[in-house]
């Protein structure tokens, strides 16, 4: 079983703006970073310059989908890289999320989600909470259902 998650971010600006120019002028040592970092499978490869890709009926709305080896590697990634530093100016060029807007499940080994399955996930993680087809870093799962301890310093992404 590999680790497949899904994160989307509102835009305060159209993507070609002068304001999302800092986040825009990070995506591809990003997403490099992402590919050469240890336990990263895949990731969902739409226009680079959307951050992977919007939702088609929100064109403020975009969408990060990858999948990796396990949370731990994925935590590694978003937490205790360089991808840090794009991370904490979030709020420069994303709305503050009125709901969940990471979530995490796990997925057969070769399995690419498509963006629906993804979002379908987000929206049980909203409706339900976490459990194990829906999850975050603050409460994880292991491939075989069971609640996982918290790692310190977990954090709901």
């Amino acid at each position: 079983m590999q680790l497949a998650q899904l994160n989307v971010a509102r835009l305060l600006a159209p993507i070609d703006s002068p304001q999302l120019a800092g986040f825009v002028d990070q995506l591809d040592e990003i997403n490099a970073l992402a590919e050469a970092s240890p336990g990263f499978v895949w990731r969902f490869e739409g226009d680079a310059r959307l951050g992977n890709t919007s939702v088609p009926d929100d064109p403020l709305m975009l969408i990060n989908l990858s999948v990796w080896r396990d949370v731990d590697a994925l935590f590694a990634f978003t937490y205790q890289s360089l991808h840090k530093r794009p991370l904490g100016s979030r709020r420069d060029w994303f709305e503050r999320p009125s709901g969940p807007h990471l979530v995490m499940w796990w997925v057969a080994d070769g399995h690419r989600p498509r963006a629906d399955e993804a979002l379908a996930r987000l929206a049980l993680l909203g409706r339900d909470g976490p459990g194990p087809d829906a999850f975050d870093f603050r409460r994880r799962f292991d491939a075989d259902g069971r609640e996982a301890a918290a790692k310190p310093g977990a954090v709901a992404a």
